[in-house]
């Protein structure tokens, strides 16, 4: 059952980093399928001085009957230095046999990863695919932080739109964002759309699982401005 397999490839003000800082450096979020909560996703931000480090978990169960139909759990942690991505490193349990470990750093002027498809030397300039920076909107390519490999993007911005989170009324920015699907994938690479406040901060996101054709969302539960 791959509800949520490529879900969250997942998630910042401040002057010294391009993106916000949410309040008390936490922003959480639930994970919603069929009007019920199956997961959540924490990311953490700890700053201090020029290095700021982005630690985001992923964490899904989706029960039938009581009974576990599905789980997926990522963690990684994301290391930033005046304002440059220099660090990841992260691991991915898919709901099948796949698992990932995934590791990036700057090393002589490349960035140097490994993931699914062994090691890869990239540009330095690259980011990891997490929705929370929205600098990834203006890229054209990224770097999956689930399995380690480079996807192209191509973004659309839509028409502003109203949202509520925690029954507060929210102008939000509106986007659309596609991505390559790599010929290891087991489905291919959702269409989603995300919502951003004013301020640069993720709200919201949505996708509809290709295998069920369900929407998975998920939303800010901490949002208070």
């Amino acid at each position: 059952m791959k509800i949520i397999t490529v879900l969250l490839i997942f998630f910042l003000s401040f002057t010294v980093h391009s993106f916000p800082l949410p309040k008390e450096n936490k922003a959480t979020y639930d994970v919603i399928r069929k009007n019920k909560v199956i997961g959540s996703i924490e990311t953490t931000f700890n700053n201090q001085d020029s290095i700021l480090e982005i630690t985001t978990v992923v964490d899904i169960e989706v029960k039938v009957l009581f009974v576990t139909a599905y789980e997926f759990y990522q963690t990684s942690k994301e290391t930033w230095l005046d304002n440059e991505f220099i660090k990841i490193e992260g691991y991915a349990d898919f709901e099948d046999e796949r698992e990932y470990f995934i590791k990036g750093e700057d090393v002589d002027n490349i960035f140097l990863a490994s993931g699914m498809d062994g090691e890869l030397k990239l540009d330095k300039s690259i980011l990891p695919l997490n929705y929370w920076n929205k600098e990834i909107l203006k890229q054209n390519k990224i770097f999956d932080t689930q399995k380690g490999i480079v996807r192209e993007i191509k973004v659309t911005k839509l028409k502003d739109e109203e949202i509520k989170i925690n029954d507060k009324k929210i102008l939000a920015e509106k986007y659309l964002l596609n991505a390559t699907t790599h010929p290891k994938d087991k489905g291919p690479f959702p269409e989603y759309t995300l919502w951003y406040a004013k301020n640069k901060e993720l709200l919201k996101f949505r996708f509809i699982n290709w295998k069920d054709k369900k929407e998975v969302i998920t939303i800010r539960n901490n949002w208070d401005q």
